[in-house]
């Protein structure tokens, strides 16, 4: 696949189903994960990884724009790099063996709640929510669940969150958090430290061509929570582009 630029746009092409190339070469990644490997490989990285990722976001762009157009979906600002940050961890290889993208409200990147998704030899993870808030987003997300239980609880109790996702997934507190008493009518939700929820599928799916209409699908049904949470931490939504 090629990309190609005019007037300083990017223009991907359509996506017609993940690289199985893509993935065979994250598979070897596993197995020679270090700088000179991957220095020598590196423009299949960009052809059969990079690119088709990209591409994939492009198509689901305008997807999710129909019901969710306050989100970012940018085939360059969206995926993650494929880098490692080895700093603080003591597993030293330093590159990721996944491919993996992220949408954040518009005007408000790693500050609000959002999907996800991600792409490894052997499955597909998508998810959405909030995952490392900070001390002051959990208080404001815990006061809206206090707040707006019934509609909270309208949301992850409905029978299609139960079906597609399960439930609410995340950290828990061991005791209620500060402020609330202990018999709470919420308090199980209130020891969240996380809220997000996720499914898996088979690595097949990244094949298909339907599968940018698949996952809108998912993140349609997340839709609700994502809002809910982001209501909460007091983030208005932007269309612009």
């Amino acid at each position: 696949m090629i990309m190609k630029t005019y007037m300083d746009i990017d223009i991907y092409p359509p996506f017609a189903g993940f690289s199985m190339a893509g993935i065979r070469f994250l598979a070897r990644l596993k197995k020679n994960n270090n700088r000179q490997w991957f220095s020598k490989h590196k423009s299949e990285y960009e052809d059969s990884v990079k690119l088709p990722m990209q591409s994939l976001i492009a198509t689901l762009k305008s997807l999710v724009a129909k019901f969710a157009p306050e989100f970012d979906l940018h085939p360059k600002r969206s995926i993650f790099r494929i880098y490692r940050d080895t700093r603080f961890s003591k597993d030293k290889t330093p590159y990721k063996t996944h491919v993996a993208a992220v949408f954040h409200l518009k005007g408000s990147w790693q500050e609000s709640a959002g999907f996800y998704i991600h792409i490894e030899p052997g499955g597909v993870y998508l998810g959405g929510g909030i995952y490392m808030p900070d001390g002051s987003q959990l208080k404001k997300i815990r006061a809206a669940i206090a707040e707006k239980s019934d509609e909270f609880l309208s949301i992850i109790q409905s029978s299609a969150f139960k079906k597609r996702f399960g439930q609410v997934e995340g950290d828990k507190l061991s005791r209620c958090p500060a402020g609330y008493p202990a018999d709470h009518p919420m308090v199980e939700w209130l020891k969240f430290k996380q809220y997000y929820t996720s499914v898996e599928w088979s690595e097949k799916e990244c094949y298909s061509v339907e599968f940018p209409k698949k996952i809108a699908l998912v993140y349609k049904e997340l839709i609700p929570l994502i809002r809910f949470l982001n209501e909460a931490l007091g983030k208005r939504p932007s269309t612009n582009r």
